[in-house]
Parts: C-alpha cells; sequence; structure tokens
C-alpha cells in the first residue's frame, strides 16, 4: 500500500533513545512505530464511532412493545 507521508515526531527520554539506537540492527523502529500508530488510530477511531452511535440509539425511544414478535410472525406467514 502507497500511503501519502507526513512526519509526526514526538519525545523519549534520552536513555530510552540510546537503547533503542543499540538495538536498531534487531528493529525497524520506524516500520513497527508506523504500524501501531496506525492501529491505535483506527482503534479509537472505532471506539469514539461506537459512543456515538450508541449515545444517538439512546436519545431514541425504541420500538414498540409486541414490534419484534409481530415482525417475526409477519415473515413466517409471508414464506
Amino acid at each position: 500500500m502507497v500511503y501519502l507521508s507526513s512526519v509526526i515526531s514526538f519525545k523519549v527520554p534520552k536513555e530510552i533513545k540510546e537503547k533503542a539506537k543499540k538495538l536498531k540492527r534487531y528493529v525497524n523502529w520506524s516500520q513497527e512505530l508506523r504500524d501501531y500508530f496506525i492501529r491505535r488510530v483506527q482503534e479509537v477511531e472505532r471506539d469514539v464511532n461506537m459512543r456515538i452511535i450508541i449515545d444517538e440509539l439512546r436519545k431514541t425511544e425504541g420500538v414498540p412493545e409486541g414490534s419484534a414478535v409481530a415482525s417475526v410472525r409477519e415473515n413466517r406467514d409471508s414464506g
């Protein structure tokens, strides 16, 4: 997949940066962080969307009592 790219930077403690630098031959930090960031953004986006949907559903009055039974009977009788 080809991405149009932007740079995101963040700070870490100096000792962590030094440790990461020593381990860079074993870990592709750019790819690891990119994958994590994308996955995390998608997770948070799903959570926010779910909260929005739940909030909207709470605002509705629901369905009239007995409508589920009527719907099942209607589907069963039409087939």
